[in-house]
């Protein structure tokens, strides 16, 4: 097991713990399955001395905040005093803390005497950045976790600092630098800690219904009351797919008719779980939890089908309100009063029959997914999370939590909640991120993304820019003269508008010569105005000309007809007027 929580001298517990039960459990039901405990890590890169660059690995503590998808900066110190770090620097006047425009302080301890959670919470204190526990004997890698009698241990909630474990030879090449006078400077480097292959993260939460197994029920307890908001918005809109999960062991065949297997074990000894107050005569028992945590991956399961698996958040966070073990409620007849959204037979009926001698198909389902498969390890601490197929470290926060579920999405897709100022600086408010940027436009190619900020040329009404990011952007396709004139060149004299505009790129017009970006010149614009006037003027009077001499000959040649008929009308008859007058004339 390449688990520990502290010192190799530290006394054992007076009693074994539920982790230490569990984990147990699992070896023997796990039997001779190839699962194994994988120790997650994260890259430590030196920078200087020369001697020592390069990237080394180091384990990721089982507390405090790891900077999941991010990096950290900062300059190594070894103390002269507490080089354990079991005591608080203040007792020897010690400070790491950086001045202002110092680089951030890595303190490197050694490990021993005291739990690692204790040797993380005095070097936060002393102002330190992040702590580098260096191993004191050459071994493998190993998880630092909190120590099971954390109930003593306030502290383990307060710590924030990144940790790591580096090995004995590592540890042992930096202390020779710094002794040497050397100024180490590291670089830890989380960004590739959890994969993210695409912009939908997937993600477990190993726990627990039992609430009596002291500070880690605590602790899960209240993750789950605090994250429920963001986990659910989360789900509802498609960012993520959360499945719960729990522990179970089964008893081994030749104690299924002892009274401990009884206690702890439904469907005759196939799945067990440690009994809450470790005493076997009073209290709960290990097969109510069992039934239980039975109960609440079932509502996962009909809420899932229901196409509201978020539900699962609701009746949690009811359940261990309203039906605690210490109030007795810790009931069926309690859960039936929590699940009001959803068909309690089909919950019941996939529960099934505790008390049969056969499988549970969903119990079964559990033990399987425990055991580790690709890069995932067996699932041995509770609570876990593993988020994209990889068990997360550090501290059960709301904060820490969705941190690292943020580093699950692939560059650019991640939800707006991962770009806020909780979560991540926004690298573009500075300088434009050192990006492109078009100020009177309102354009920029900054995007600011949970990893750090990206110089890429943006679309912008459905306008696609092109370019480098960073000195170049460019409008293309057809409707790249909408925005900004396409950064062509544009001039406006005498009411008229000229523009280097087109489809294909920046091109001045007929009869200007230039780069079409800054200057088109060549045609006098005023002149040209003006003989385009006087052409209007000229065919204005033309036509005014050709219009009065057209109504002058028409009304020329009415006149004449009307007198040259009055004339004649005095000498002889007219054609219209022959009949009348012939009655008139004598022969």
């Amino acid at each position: 097991m390449t688990l520990r929580s502290g010192a190799r001298a530290a006394a054992p517990p007076p009693s074994l713990p539920l982790l230490a039960l569990v984990c147990a459990a699992a070896l023997l039901w796990c039997g001779g399955c190839e699962g194994r405990f994988v120790v997650e890590k994260n890259s430590l890169k030196v920078t200087a001395p020369d001697a020592l660059k390069g990237a080394y690995e180091c384990a990721i503590g089982n507390f405090g905040v790891p900077q999941y998808g991010g990096t950290m900066v900062g300059v190594v110190a070894y103390p002269k005093a507490n080089r354990k770090a079991c005591k608080e620097f203040d007792d020897f006047d010690i400070s790491y803390k950086a001045k202002p425009g110092a680089l951030p302080t890595f303190l490197l301890v050694d490990r021993g005497d005291c739990f690692f959670a204790k040797k993380a919470w005095d070097a936060q204190k002393a102002g330190a950045a992040a702590i580098l526990v260096a191993d004191d004997k050459d071994e493998p890698l190993i998880t630092m976790d909190t120590p099971e009698e954390s109930g003593k241990a306030d502290y383990l909630e307060n710590i924030t600092i990144p940790s790591a474990l580096i090995t004995k030879s590592f540890g042992d090449r930096l202390k020779k630098a710094i002794d040497n006078g050397d100024m180490v400077n590291v670089n830890l480097d989380w960004t590739e800690s959890l994969p993210h292959p695409d912009e939908r993260v997937e993600y477990e939460f190993w726990t627990n219904s039992n609430d009596e197994c002291g500070p880690k029920c605590d602790s899960q307890i209240q993750f789950v009351k605090s994250f429920k908001g963001a986990a659910q918005i989360l789900e509802k809109k498609g960012y993520t797919q959360f499945t719960p999960h729990y522990i179970t062991w089964y008893c081994p065949e030749a104690y299924t008719l002892s009274k401990q297997c009884k206690s702890q074990c439904i469907n005759h000894g196939r799945y067990c779980a440690p009994d809450p107050e470790q005493d076997f005569s009073k209290g709960y028992d290990g097969k109510d939890v069992v039934v239980q945590n039975l109960r609440q991956v079932c509502v996962h399961k009909v809420a899932t089908e229901n196409k509201k698996p978020w539900l699962w958040w609701d009746y949690v966070t009811d359940f261990a309100v309203r039906c605690p073990m210490k109030e007795k409620k810790y009931t069926k007849e309690c859960a039936d009063g929590v699940i009001k959204s959803l068909d309690h037979k089909a919950i019941d009926k996939c529960i099934g029959d505790p008390n049969a001698d056969e499988e549970n198909p969903v119990l079964k389902a559990e033990q399987d997914a425990q055991i580790g498969k690709g890069s995932r390890g067996d699932v041995t601490i509770l609570p876990t999370l593993v988020i994209n197929n990889r068990q997360y470290r550090g501290k059960l926060d709301k904060g820490a939590v969705l941190k690292a579920l943020c580093a699950g999405f692939r560059e650019t897709t991640e939800p707006s909640v991962c770009l806020t100022e909780d979560i991540q600086t926004n690298e573009c408010l500075e300088n434009n991120g050192g990006c492109w940027q078009d100020k009177a436009a309102n354009i920029t190619a900054c995007k600011d993304t949970f990893r750090g900020k990206i110089c890429e040329c943006p679309v912008v009404k459905g306008v696609k820019f092109v370019g480098d990011g960073y000195t170049h952007c460019e409008a293309s396709g057809s409707g790249r003269c909408e925005i900004n004139n396409g950064g062509c060149w544009k001039e406006t004299k005498n009411g008229r508008t000229y523009s280097a505009c087109t489809a294909d790129g920046c091109k001045c017009p007929d009869g200007f010569k230039g780069d079409g970006v800054h200057k088109c010149e060549g045609k006098n614009v005023g002149a040209q105005v003006g003989w385009n006037f006087l052409w209007v003027v000229f065919f204005g009077l033309a036509a005014a000309g050709f219009a009065g001499y057209a109504v002058y000959k028409y009304r020329i040649r009415r006149y004449m007809d009307s007198e040259i008929r009055a004339i004649m009308a005095q000498y002889m008859p007219l054609d219209n007027q022959g009949d009348h007058h012939s009655s008139h004339i004598e022969l």
